[in-house]
């Protein structure tokens, strides 16, 4: 094997290919010979495929999955184009000349809808397609020099929006072919065979670039400015010239420079870095190289991207250098995504290249365990891997570990030339360098035996002693502990364990006196910061205690144990302070101890009388029974208690406590606070200051402001005893949330905060969802403690990423997955992403339901999760599996409410002045159609019927009017109402409404000549609205007159029947030829019809006689 080359400083960037798109053209099966892949086009989400066959393949490009074909009939796939600014939408252009606008409703899992189309171009060859940048706009352009736009319609705003103006207009049409397209900032960049020119779209305005006329195919792109000191420039323009060079252009169309390529193209090519086959280099200089850009593209960062068949160039014009140029082999063409390049070969073959530097090439080649091909970057670019900065991505260990992996055998060379770059490599900055190699040397620091790290430093020339260490600084006792109080005070309460530790080591730097000078303040390992807190805390335990002892607090003294030996306390200021410490601890013990069993006896007392069914079955006596055990709970449990016991005199309470003597004592670690909120005093253990804490005092601030939501328990409870706590507490909570319990007794959100942590959690959901509309309060309240409760869970840390994918797949697989738990991260999420959070909550039917989400998003989106979730069932069982969510069935009212008033045609669209159906408005569109049809469609009463028929009138949602016309046998109304709607299909479809009678027959045809004397009027509404119709088919419907409905009737029951029925409704009328043919035909059909039936009687007749013979 022969040395590697050694490519020239100058090269920094390669193109490499580390995903083979092969697979996924076999997939779909465009590796044939008959079907094969004819353009591309691609997206932040799409790589979008078009094909020989008119199909255009939609494929994810997370995982590369296909999510959608899109046929067309009229031709193969030639452009395609995606939407930079929504990518719902992507045009498609075809062989016959047909440009098509899609919207792929995939978030509202609708079905992919054409909303605009242009024949514009019919018969001629499109070349070029281009977005408008931040409106629903397509500029097209074609052979023959002619360029248009096409505007695309929503089906969120109504097709029919955008056929209001124009939709289809030509812009322009230059002196030859169109070879590419560029819209920025308003302005339009046409590039054809002789010149560019750029159009003002908004002011209709023409300039050409430069005055030199050019022959052949040249492209031209704008470049937009957006970095550095250049952020809120004008774009550039950059135009082919022949003989490698670029025109520079200005935003106004007035040329800047020309940039000349021919002699710096005469470097080497740098090889493409792919697994398809091994890289080699050739140092040897080409001859200068005369290239006509067919087009140009900006690529990435301030970067300019062009090809030929054979080859891909880019350069940086902002320096007018060349930053690479590899040969590619049968290039067709080329679609960018920031620094991704999807390229077309001849045959249909794809390949995805990437632009990146080479360490981060040699990076991702190693996470890939491309070993041989990481070694062999590593050889080729030495300049760039062995420069400090690169340690950042490969440290060098990563490299001896590519080393090792290489084979000794046959790849020795390799291995050699890797082994002299290893050599050369450089380590990071001193600032940047890690902990290990900044105390790799014994000369640089030393152990303290209280475990602290003394660092020496290297660059002054300070003694030892104007280093010493922390005990040996020269500090008085006083100014000491003053410091670790402070540190104390300031320290917030945080549960998350990163923030502890940061906090820590910020208390640490804050409360000691730390004067080295180092160049550098690394972060203290955990390790030494434990020993700098035990030895810190040692020294303040033992003086802390001399300080107290000495100023006792005032109330203290009014206290029994302490009025008959306090001054044999004020005269023994030096006890040990372990001896002090035990009897205290033990005192605390025992207290515990006897507030438990008291706290048990009341429990079973309590359970022991709800087990009477006389009590439990009898919400008075029931509240009775809990009313007596509710004081030992809050003595015990409440608030109060849990001051006491963060005020007790334990070992760790004095490390922290005695810096606030004469103050408030904080809330414990286990509290969310909205407010702070004052705690009893160390002295106020006295029964009937806690009885005025709970009755009077914490009332008074819950209703000013929320309590504190506790979701830990104060004190250690038996797993027994917690058991039968949950159920009594419980039961409390959901008899206090649906009935008044009167007196003193704390409210159900009260309550709720204040023993959240005895509460069952499912129950509880329940409980707030039944209450919901009555007690808001009581939701939010189970909501923030449920939000506290997880807040530990690494979910959190997922969904605070932003990754909604990732966040959802760390739900499906959370463990234990309990609805309440499930219920907060699902909060946190929709509070990151909204509504498209919302629509992939469906997934967690049935332990989330939809009620949990009602109370949870705003009504909009609750829309759009309940109708994913309808979808996600199979067409046969949508509507059974629609019924079982309506619980309670009043559910059915509000919900058809929801559709009917979101994402739903104005009003005065659908309705008249009076109240009446405007003409053809049941065309329009509806947001959550599907979901409407489905309501109206479910079982129920005929009073809720009546009221959802009223509720769809009123609305102008006609087509559930009709259906419940239908049901309840409102058959005049529903007549009048398609005699309004003048839409014959409306009476022939399958759930069309059609006359059964004659007297409803007379009745159709009195209505519509009623309605036919308006048509004038008709027509004119019509086109104030845009054509409602033009939201459907492309053929109209057929209007609703006393002719049309002769001709139904003729067919049904004869054509002299219909003309008699005519004459009984007094309506004078002359049918015009058409309809004179159709009812002598029926005429004729009708006497065949009779004359065969006759024939076939006659025959039965005589085979049967016979056989009776």
């Amino acid at each position: 094997m022969s040395p590697i080359p050694v490519v020239p400083e100058n090269y920094s960037h390669v193109l490499a290919e580390f995903d083979c798109l092969d697979p996924l053209l076999s997939a779909l099966r465009l590796d044939s010979g008959r079907l094969k892949c004819t353009c591309l086009a691609v997206s932040r989400k799409w790589l979008a495929l078009g094909t020989s066959a008119g199909g255009l393949h939609l494929i994810q490009r997370e995982g590369w999955k296909q999510r959608l074909i899109l046929t067309h009939k009229e031709g193969s796939i030639i452009q395609v184009a995606c939407c930079p600014h929504n990518e719902d939408f992507i045009a498609v252009a075809t062989s016959q000349g047909l440009v098509v606008v899609w919207e792929l409703q995939l978030e509202r899992r609708g079905r992919p809808d054409r909303v605009s189309s242009s024949w514009e171009h019919k018969g001629q060859t499109i070349t070029a397609l281009c977005w408008d940048t931040s409106a629903l706009r397509v500029f097209v352009g074609d052979a023959v020099g002619k360029v248009s736009y096409l505007r695309a319609g929503s089906s969120k705003t109504g097709k029919g929006a955008a056929f209001v103006i124009f939709p289809v207009q030509t812009v322009t049409t230059v002196d030859s072919k169109v070879v590419q397209l560029g819209y920025q900032d308003g302005r339009l960049l046409v590039s054809s065979l002789s010149r560019c020119y750029l159009c003002d779209t908004e002011k209709e305005k023409f300039w050409r670039v430069g005055h030199k006329e050019r022959d052949g195919e040249y492209g031209a792109c704008f470049f937009p400015q957006n970095r550095g000191l250049l952020v809120g420039q004008p774009p550039l323009l950059y135009c082919a010239r022949p003989g490698s060079r670029v025109w520079e252009a200005s935003f106004n169309g007035e040329v800047l420079s020309t940039h000349q390529f021919k002699q710096l193209l005469a470097c080497p090519p740098l090889p493409l870095i792919s697994s398809r086959s091994e890289p080699c280099y050739s140092p040897v200089q080409r001859s200068p190289q005369s290239v006509a850009f067919p087009k140009m593209l900006y690529l990435g960062d301030q970067n300019l991207l062009t090809w030929t068949d054979s080859a891909i160039y880019i350069f940086t014009p902002q320096n007018g250098q060349v930053l690479l140029w590899t040969e590619v082999k049968d290039l067709v063409d080329v679609a960018i995504y920031r620094s991704e390049l999807f390229c077309l070969h001849g045959g249909g073959r794809l390949s995805h290249l990437s632009l990146l530097s080479a360490e981060r090439c040699v990076e991702r080649l190693l996470r890939r365990e491309s070993w041989t091909l990481a070694a062999t970057v590593c050889c080729m670019f030495q300049h760039t891997i062995t420069t400090s900065r690169a340690r950042k991505c490969i440290p060098i260990d990563r490299l001896e570990h590519m080393r090792s992996q290489l084979s000794s055998s046959t790849q020795q060379e390799l291995i050699g030339q890797l082994e002299e770059v290893i050599a050369k490599l450089e380590p990071l900055d001193s600032a940047c360098s890690s902990r290990r190699s900044s105390i790799s040397s014994h000369e640089s620091f030393n152990v303290l035996d209280c475990g602290i790290y003394r660092v020496i430093s290297r660059r002054g020339s300070q003694s030892d002693e104007e280093t010493g260490s922390l005990i040996n600084q020269s500090m008085s006792e006083e100014e000491r502990l003053k410091e670790f109080s402070f540190a104390q005070e300031e320290d917030p309460v945080d549960s998350d364990p990163q923030r502890s530790e940061r906090a820590d080591a910020e208390r640490s730097e804050q409360g000691l006196p730390f004067h080295l000078p180092l160049s550098f303040r690394p972060k203290p390992p955990r390790i030494a910061l434990q020993a700098v807190k035990d030895s810190v805390s040692s020294f303040v335990k033992k003086t802390t205690e001399k300080i107290n002892t000495l100023q006792m607090n005032s109330e203290l003294w009014q206290r029994p144990e302490f009025r008959e030996g306090g001054q044999a306390e004020m005269l023994s200021g030096t006890t040990p302070y372990s001896e002090e410490t035990d009897n205290e601890v033990y005192d605390e013990m025992s207290n515990n101890d006897s507030d438990m069993q008291e706290l048990r006896s009341a429990t079973e007392r309590t359970v022991f009388q709800i087990q009477d069914p006389l009590v439990l079955l009898d919400p008075v006596s029931l509240g009775e029974a809990l009313q007596e055990w509710l004081p030992v709970l809050q003595r015990i449990l409440g608030p109060a208690a849990a001051s006491d016991s963060a005020e007790s005199p334990g070992e760790e309470k004095r490390e922290r406590g005695h810096a606030n003597d004469s103050t408030d004592q904080q809330e414990p670690a286990d509290v969310v606070t909205d407010g702070a909120c004052d705690s009893p005093e160390l002295g106020g253990k006295e029964e009937p200051c806690e009885e005025q804490l709970t009755a009077d005092a914490t009332e008074q601030v819950s209703e000013s402001r929320p309590e504190p939501v506790r979701v830990a328990s104060p004190k250690p409870v038996p797993p027994d005893l917690q058991a039968d706590l949950t159920e009594l507490a419980t039961l409390y909570a959901e008899l206090s949330c649906f009935r008044n319990q009167g007196g003193d007794a704390p409210s159900c959100r009260t309550f709720l905060r204040r023993y959240f942590f005895l509460l069952d959690q499912e129950r509880m959901r329940r409980m707030c969802l039944l209450c919901r509309q009555e007690q808001p309060g009581v939701q939010s309240s189970f909501t923030e403690a449920m939000l506290e409760l997880t807040r530990g869970s690494r979910v959190v840390d997922v969904i605070q990423r932003g990754d909604l994918l990732k966040s959802l797949r760390s739900l499906r697989e959370l463990q234990p997955r309990s609805a309440p738990l499930l219920l907060a991260h699902l909060h946190r999420l929709y509070e990151k992403h909204g509504e498209a959070a919302v629509r992939s909550f469906s997934q967690f039917y049935p332990t989330i339901i939809p009620a949990d989400i009602l109370a949870m998003a705003q009504e909009s989106h609750f829309l759009a999760y309940l109708d994913n979730l309808v979808q996600s069932q199979t067409e046969e069982h949508r509507l059974s599996f629609l019924q079982s969510l309506l619980e309670p069935e009043s559910l059915r009212q509000d919900w058809l409410l929801l559709a009917l008033t979101h994402d739903a045609p104005q009003r005065c669209d659908t309705l008249t002045p009076d109240g009446n159906p405007r003409w053809h408005s049941h065309c329009f569109s509806w947001g959550y159609g599907r979901l409407l049809s489905l309501l109206v469609r479910l079982p129920a009463d005929l009073p809720s019927k009546r009221m959802m028929a009223e509720t769809c009138r009123s609305h102008g949602y006609w087509t559930g009017y009709l259906y419940l016309c239908q049901q309840l046998q409102h058959r005049s109304e529903a007549f009048s109402t398609i005699c309004q709607l003048d839409d014959v299909s409306l009476l022939e479809e399958p759930d069309g409404v059609e006359p059964q009678t004659l007297d409803e027959w007379k009745f159709l045809m009195q209505r519509s000549q009623q309605c036919s004397s308006s048509s004038a009027d008709r027509q004119q509404e019509a086109g104030v609205n845009g054509g409602g119709w033009s939201n459907g088919s492309a053929d109209a419907p057929g209007k609703i007159d006393p002719e049309s409905l002769t001709l139904m009737l003729a067919r049904t029951a004869g054509p002299d029947r219909a003309l008699a029925v005519l004459e009984e409704c007094g309506i004078q009328l002359t049918l015009s030829p058409h309809s004179t043919l159709v009812c002598e035909l029926l005429r004729v059909t009708e006497k065949r019809q009779r004359a065969m039936i006759q024939t076939m009687l006659e025959r039965c007749d005589r085979f049967l006689w016979s056989q009776h013979a």
